[in-house]
């Protein structure tokens, strides 16, 4: 005779909120960061400061994330003021999709 399973709504918000689903997601937007970098664009030769996009990219994470805030969750982000400008592009410079990219290839 198979065992039944009940699921308690309590024991899956702490798992939600577990260390153990924090690290995995820690785990998870380093390499996205690690992705990031490595499809960052550096600036030409005219560039003020070449390579503080690329040197910029931050993880952080809380076990108070989500809509609800009942859940771990990563964040990666680069906090230079002109990064929205490099992933989705002006109308004199093209959109790079860097943090896109990166999500896609390195989650996992």
């Amino acid at each position: 005779m198979a065992a039944r399973f009940k699921m308690k709504r309590q024991g899956v918000g702490k798992l939600l909120r577990s260390e153990m689903i924090r690290a995995d997601m820690v785990r998870r937007a380093e390499n996205i960061k690690s992705a990031a970098v490595s499809l960052s664009p550096t600036g030409g030769s005219g560039d003020p400061h070449p390579g503080q996009y690329k040197g910029a990219w931050q993880v952080s994470s809380t076990v108070r994330g989500g809509r609800r805030r009942d859940r771990a969750v990563a964040y990666v982000r680069n906090p230079v003021y002109y990064a929205r400008w490099v992933e989705y592009g002006t109308e004199r410079v093209p959109a790079h999709h860097v943090l896109l990219r990166a999500a896609a290839a390195g989650g996992d």
